[in-house]
C-alpha cells in the first residue's frame, strides 16, 4: 500500500467506524423491547441479551475501525490526534466491557470526557477557521447536553445525553475536524 492509499485509508477509517458504531446503536433501540429514551442508558443495550452482542460489538468494531483514523489527524494536530485515539480506545472499552461489569463506568465515562476534550482541543486549536469554532461549539454542546437533560427532568435515563455525545463526535470526524472527508470536499468545491 502506497502512503497516499494509507492516508487515504485512514481518512475514511473514522467516518466508517462513527457510522458503524451509531449504526448499531440505533439499531438495538429499535430492536430493544424494553429501551426508552428517556429511561434508560445506552449501555443498558449491552447487558439485555436481545440486544447485547449488536450494541456491544458496534462500539467495539467501530471503535477499532475509527481508530485508523488517529494516522490521519497525527499529520494534521498530534494533540487532537492523542485525544481522539484515547477516546476511541474508551469506546471500544465500553463495547468490551458491558455497564454489568466493574470497568464499564470507567470507560463510559472517560470516552464522554475524552470526546468532549477531543472536540474542545480541536477547537481551540483552530479557532481561527469557523469548522474549529464548529468543533469547540460541539464539545460544549456534549456537556451542555448533561445538565440541561437533568434540568428540564424528562426521565432517569442518560440515553439523550449519551446520543448527543455520540453524534457530536461524529459530526466532527465525518465534517469538522482536520482531515475530515466531507470537511476537504466542501473546501475544494470553493476554490
Amino acid at each position: 500500500m502506497t502512503a497516499q492509499s494509507l492516508r487515504r485509508v485512514s481518512r475514511l477509517a473514522g467516518p466508517v467506524g462513527a457510522v458503524f458504531a451509531l449504526s448499531a446503536i440505533l439499531v438495538a433501540t429499535a430492536v430493544s423491547a424494553t429501551f426508552s429514551w428517556a429511561e434508560s442508558a445506552l449501555s443498558d443495550l449491552g447487558v439485555a441479551p436481545a440486544t447485547a452482542l449488536l450494541f456491544n460489538g458496534g462500539l467495539a468494531v467501530g471503535g477499532l475501525v475509527a481508530l485508523g483514523y488517529s494516522l490521519a489527524l497525527w499529520t494534521a494536530d498530534r494533540a487532537v490526534a492523542v485525544c481522539y485515539t484515547l477516546c476511541a480506545v474508551a469506546m471500544i472499552l465500553v463495547g468490551v466491557f458491558p455497564s454489568d461489569t466493574a470497568a464499564h463506568y470507567p470507560a463510559a465515562v472517560s470516552f464522554f470526557l475524552l470526546l468532549t476534550l477531543t472536540l474542545g482541543v480541536d477547537g481551540v486549536r483552530r479557532r481561527e477557521t469557523t469548522t474549529g469554532r464548529v468543533s469547540f461549539v460541539l464539545a460544549a454542546v456534549s456537556l451542555a447536553a448533561w445538565p440541561l437533560w437533568w434540568t428540564l427532568d424528562v426521565g432517569s435515563g442518560i440515553a439523550v445525553p449519551e446520543f448527543v455525545g455520540a453524534v457530536s463526535l461524529a459530526v466532527w470526524v465525518v465534517g469538522l475536524s482536520p482531515v475530515a472527508p466531507l470537511r476537504t470536499r466542501v473546501s475544494r468545491r470553493r476554490r
